[in-house]
């Protein structure tokens, strides 16, 4: 079962309609078209424009991950300014590619992912880059860095950098042999790190970086 068909399920049991999540899903896909316009000549702009959006989302929207209590109190999602350090472009190599990776879920048993190859990001390290072999497929980059599960850090188990089957994709570059724009000032949290009822793919040990990524979306746990 593909992430959002998870989220479709669990949605379901809380409540949200097939509807709104559908509708959750097409203006998330909207968002990163808008956002993948914008970076290309102001990927600041981008970003202010990513953060605004997410945070009325979350706010606002029947669909959102974060519970009724929590969109009482809410003031917007902590996220760290844009640092144009972390905006990289990479090929996708093969190494590693062909790699199979089940993912046990508490309520979808097995989720099935193929490695498609490796993100080489020099000094950051190194990403593995998987392929949903289920309904839906799609490009998925989780990744837990440094900071993860420190005070003032991103969540313990990791956050998204690619998921295409969401929209989450921030474009290519160049031709013939196209690199991936990999920006990680626009990382964000799995729903299962505002609610318990969502089940979420996290990084494995190949998707695991030494350095610190201290942009993109940031965690305060309740």
């Amino acid at each position: 079962m593909d992430p959002d068909q998870r989220e479709e399920d669990e949605n379901s049991v809380a409540g949200i309609s097939a509807v709104d999540i559908a509708d959750w899903r097409l203006r998330t896909f909207a968002l990163y078209d808008q956002v993948r316009k914008i970076a290309v000549g102001d990927p600041f702009q981008a970003h202010v424009y990513w953060r605004q959006e997410r945070d009325r989302m979350f706010g606002t929207h029947p669909a959102s991950a974060l519970t009724a209590a929590a969109k009482a109190n809410f003031s917007g999602l902590r996220t760290a300014d844009y640092d144009p350090r972390f905006r990289r472009f990479a090929s996708l190599s093969p190494e590693g590619a062909g790699q199979e990776m089940n993912v046990q879920t508490g309520t979808d048993g097995v989720v099935p992912f193929v490695r498609l190859g490796t993100f080489d990001l020099d000094d950051l390290g190194s990403l593995a880059v998987w392929r949903l072999r289920s309904y839906g497929g799609g490009i998925f980059v989780p990744f837990r860095d440094a900071t993860a599960g420190k005070p003032g850090g991103s969540y313990g188990a990791g956050r998204y950098l690619l998921d295409t089957i969401k929209g989450a994709h921030h474009g290519l570059r160049g031709s013939g042999q196209q690199e991936f724009i990999l920006d990680f000032n626009f990382a964000y949290n799995p729903s299962c790190a505002y609610n318990e009822a969502w089940a979420c793919p996290l990084a494995g040990p190949a998707n695991r970086l030494a350095a610190d990524i201290p942009v993109g979306e940031l965690y305060v746990p309740d």
